[in-house]
C-alpha cells in the first residue's frame, strides 16, 4: 500500500497565491520581502509557471530584476514550453528582455522560442533586441 503525501496546509496554499499575485502585479518591494523571508525564487504553480514568467508575462521589469537577483532561472520552462524571454518578448517589453538577456537567458529556448515569438507576431523591436550581442 502506497503512503499518500500529507496535505499542503491550506495557509501555506494562501501564502503561495499571495505571491503569485504580487509577481503579477508587479508588487515588486513586497514580493522582494518574501523573498528575503525565504520564499523560493523559482516558486512554480500548477501550470509550471515560475514567478519569473508572470512577472515577465505581465511586463514588470522591475520585479523581473528583483526575481533575477534572487536567483530565479531565467531558463526554466513552463508547461506549455514558454519562457520568460519569450513571454516578455510578447508582451513586447523592451526593459523586461534586457534584464533577461543580460542574466544570459536563450532567445532560441522554448517552444515557440522568443525569437520565434518575434518573428510571428512581426515584432522587429523584439527581434533587433534579440539580435544584440550579450553584453
Amino acid at each position: 500500500m502506497s503512503e499518500q503525501p500529507d496535505p499542503i496546509d491550506p495557509e501555506v496554499i494562501e501564502l503561495a497565491g499571495r505571491v503569485f499575485d504580487l509577481a503579477r502585479a508587479g508588487a515588486t518591494e513586497e514580493l522582494s520581502a518574501y523573498l528575503d523571508a525565504g520564499v523560493p525564487a523559482n516558486l512554480t504553480n500548477d501550470k509550471g509557471d515560475t514567478l519569473l514568467i508572470l512577472a515577465a508575462y505581465r511586463g514588470h521589469p522591475d520585479t523581473v530584476a528583483v526575481l533575477l537577483e534572487h536567483g530565479a532561472d531565467h531558463g526554466r520552462i513552463n508547461d506549455r514550453g514558454q519562457t520568460p524571454l519569450a513571454a516578455a518578448v510578447f508582451k513586447q517589453s523592451a526593459e523586461t528582455v534586457r534584464h533577461l538577456l543580460a542574466a544570459g537567458a536563450d532567445p532560441d529556448a522554448g517552444q515557440p522560442s522568443a525569437r520565434a515569438t518575434a518573428a510571428f507576431f512581426e515584432l522587429p523591436e523584439m527581434t533587433a533586441l534579440l539580435d544584440l550581442p550579450p553584453s
